[in-house]
């Protein structure tokens, strides 16, 4: 019954070789993903933590901010 399964009639190559590919793809796009959100974190942060208060209220008072500090408390990734 097993092995019915697996072989799909002689398609099981087929199908379990694509399976398997697109969970390998769908991996290396979220790891790739996550590498990139890391980088630009780190970016960010080296930009904008270090700034004086003069600057740093000017700064929380811009949108595109208010923008990127709602969506990473949003994001769990």
């Amino acid at each position: 019954m097993i092995n019915d399964i697996i072989s799909m009639n002689g398609y099981g190559i087929y199908v379990w070789s694509a399976f398997a590919f697109t969970l390998i793809s769908f991996g290396v796009l979220y790891t790739a993903i996550k590498v990139q959100l890391i980088k630009e974190k780190i970016k960010f942060d080296a930009k904008y933590l270090n700034l004086n208060s003069n600057k740093k209220k000017a700064f929380r008072a811009q949108e595109a901010y208010k923008g990127i500090l709602a969506s990473n408390s949003v994001s769990k990734i």
